[in-house]
């Protein structure tokens, strides 16, 4: 096992829950932990440089790959939001074998341009990068242009926020390299890919991946890059998911 700090909740078979940027683990999946109740144990890692992990200058979905395919043991279940969505997908790539089925939420897939809209949004977070600007006006930027509204956020978490900022900032860019779609299309293992539905460019993100690995397709509206948040909904499509695994 990786070094990782990983908080366990229920029992039965492992699930490991992949958090994005700027958010740790316990965060950004409270709304799933009822799945606990439904016979899995759900492994909640706080990624390399966040939470109780080990530090790191910055986030690199390279690196998360080694610690997620560590953390698969002899199979699980892998659900992963956001950039956390990159590293998952090389773990799954590698370790096939380990891999009971695979979801992404919302992954900056950003490689996927194909479509218009999905090719100014990745134009739109790129040039954020190139910003010399402050933490919190950073972060304020980066938020809008994945489909968060700053102003929706309590004050006092926005702040907290901005101190993981520098993660981010420093962070391997997700147009680094080519997600492993030869490898995740031929992979044994069913593949769920969501969007939540608030961003055409993610959308046609979605699409362009889910096509490209052979994935089924969802949308999860209500909360927005945020799909985790949803609750009910997000559950519902990961048990599908889960028991067609089991199939």
């Amino acid at each position: 096992m990786p070094d990782l700090f990983i908080e366990e909740w229920g029992e039965g078979v492992p699930v490991v829950l992949v958090h994005g940027s700027l958010a740790t683990g316990r965060d950004e999946w409270q709304a799933q932990q009822t799945l606990a109740d439904e016979g899995y144990r759900l492994l909640v890692l706080d990624r390399r440089g966040y939470g109780n992990s080990p530090a790191a200058v910055g986030e690199d979905f390279v690196r998360d790959a080694e610690d997620i395919a560590d953390v698969l043991g002899d199979g699980a279940h892998v659900v992963a939001h956001s950039y956390g969505g990159l590293g998952a997908m090389f773990a799954a790539a590698q370790r096939q074998e380990a891999i009971l089925s695979l979801a992404l939420l919302e992954p900056p897939a950003f490689t996927m341009t194909a479509d218009n809209d999905a090719a100014r949004l990745v134009e739109r977070v790129r040039s954020i990068w190139e910003d010399d600007v402050s933490d919190i006006v950073w972060l304020e930027r980066f938020l809008e242009s994945v489909g968060t509204e700053p102003e929706d956020l309590p004050p006092h978490v926005l702040t907290e926020t901005a101190r993981m900022v520098p993660l981010a900032r420093n962070c391997r860019p997700p147009w680094d390299r080519e997600p492993p779609v030869a490898e995740l299309a031929d992979a044994p293992f069913p593949r769920l890919v969501v969007s939540g539905g608030h961003s055409r460019g993610f959308d046609a993100i979605c699409d362009e991946l889910a096509d490209k690995i052979k994935a089924r397709r969802a949308v999860v509206a209500g909360a927005g890059h945020e799909i985790q948040f949803a609750g009910a909904p997000i559950n519902a499509e990961l048990l599908n998911l889960w028991e067609s695994a089991e199939h």
